[in-house]
Parts: structure tokens; C-alpha cells; sequence
């Protein structure tokens, strides 16, 4: 193996081991400024595949629009017996409910998401917008103008989304096992998706969510700190 690739492969294993987030290419690429990014890409896909090949105790994955190393997933019950605990905030039903809609319909505002949950929303909406996992993204062109919601690079990172084409299709919600969202009057399910169909496949994301979170996100986080 040529020394300067060598030194590469490296240098970018060591970046995303110290990294707590994804580390983006724009990032990389100001570290390595005399590589392109195909190629920073190609060593990294080559890391992946090296760990992969000998089965290790950590995997690279692309989330967010980064990479990040988490440790593999074939490790969580051991770390989760070293550490005796979880540390990932679990959202409440109402919490995921209301993140389920504005995800699949954003942008979008919180009387549509009442309308949608048919109960009042302020506070798990202000309680999304706290936790980063939503922002707002613009306001709507009637009387008061009010605020439009969208998710967040945070949402990405905590459900471990590559994008938002990531997110379960709403037809294939049976193969998750949840009950099919009802369409309102006049709509296409994949436009509107009731609360307890969408809120049901991202609680499902989360509870794989969480039951990986033991693989500590990234090798900073798998301490408990969080």
C-alpha cells in the first residue's frame, strides 16, 4: 500500500474516532486540502469495508450528511453490562406524534399539526424546538403569519438518518407491523399522515434508536456522559 494512502487512512480514522458528531467532507476536505473529495470518499468507503471484513468492534456509517464510528452493534449487550445503563432520552408518545407529522409534512405549522393530533401541541412542540430535533423554517402566507416547522440535522443524527428520504415510506408501514395512516377527505396518505400511523414508524426508529444507543453514538458518547 502506497505510505501517503496509508497516512490518509489514518489521519481519517483518527478524525472520526476523536469526532462526537459526523464529520462532514467540507471538513475533511479542509484537513486534507490536497485531496478531492471522490477521493477522501474512497478511503473512507475502504475503511468501512476493512472493518467490515474482520468483523470489528466498530463500524464507520453515513448519517446526516457525515460519517461518524460508532461501535458495531454486535457489541451493545456487552457495552450495555460495562456501563449498566442507557443514555438516550426516550420522547414521550405525544413528542414523537407531533415530530412524526412535522417530518413527513414540513413545512408546516402547529395548527395543522393540532388539527392532524386533534389535541392542543404547544408544549411538545416547544419542548422538539428545545431538544434542536425541530426549527422553524418560515412563516405561512395567512392572517397572524404563523410560524412554519421543520426537522433539524439533529433530528438526522438522533434517529440515525442518512436524509429525510431515509424516513419509513408511509406504504411500508404494514411491514413494520403499525396500522396503515387514514388519509383525511380529499388528500393521498403520503401527504397527510395520521398521527398514530406516522408517530407509530418513528417510534419504531426510535426503539432501534435506542437499543443501539449502547453502541454510544460515537466513542466519545459510549461513557454515559450524556
Amino acid at each position: 500500500m502506497d505510505e501517503h494512502i496509508k497516512n490518509y487512512k489514518s489521519a481519517i480514522e483518527a478524525l472520526l474516532f476523536v469526532s462526537e458528531k459526523p464529520v462532514l467532507l467540507d471538513q475533511f476536505k479542509e484537513v486534507f486540502p490536497e485531496l478531492q473529495r471522490p477521493q477522501i470518499q474512497d478511503l473512507i468507503k475502504q475503511l468501512q469495508e476493512e472493518y467490515v471484513n474482520r468483523e470489528a468492534g466498530m463500524v464507520i456509517v453515513e448519517i446526516a450528511g457525515g460519517f461518524q464510528m460508532l461501535s458495531n452493534s454486535h457489541a451493545a449487550p456487552y457495552i450495555r453490562e460495562f456501563y449498566k445503563t442507557k443514555t438516550k432520552e426516550k420522547l414521550s408518545r405525544p413528542a414523537l406524534e407531533s415530530l412524526a407529522i412535522i417530518a413527513y409534512k414540513q413545512p408546516v405549522g402547529r395548527a395543522e399539526v393540532e388539527i392532524i393530533r386533534g389535541v392542543n401541541s404547544d408544549g411538545t412542540i416547544a419542548h422538539l424546538l428545545n431538544k434542536g430535533l425541530i426549527k422553524i423554517v418560515g412563516r405561512k402566507e395567512v392572517p397572524g403569519r404563523p410560524f412554519l416547522f421543520g426537522t433539524t440535522k439533529e433530528f438526522l443524527e438522533y434517529f440515525g438518518l442518512r436524509s429525510l428520504e431515509d424516513l419509513p415510506k408511509i406504504e411500508e408501514f404494514n411491514q413494520l407491523g403499525i396500522d396503515a395512516p387514514k388519509a383525511q377527505e380529499g388528500q393521498a396518505p403520503q401527504q397527510l399522515p395520521a398521527a398514530d400511523g406516522a408517530g407509530g414508524a418513528v417510534e419504531q426508529m426510535q426503539e432501534q434508536t435506542v437499543s443501539q444507543e449502547t453502541s454510544g453514538q460515537s466513542r466519545a458518547s459510549s461513557g454515559g456522559e450524556e
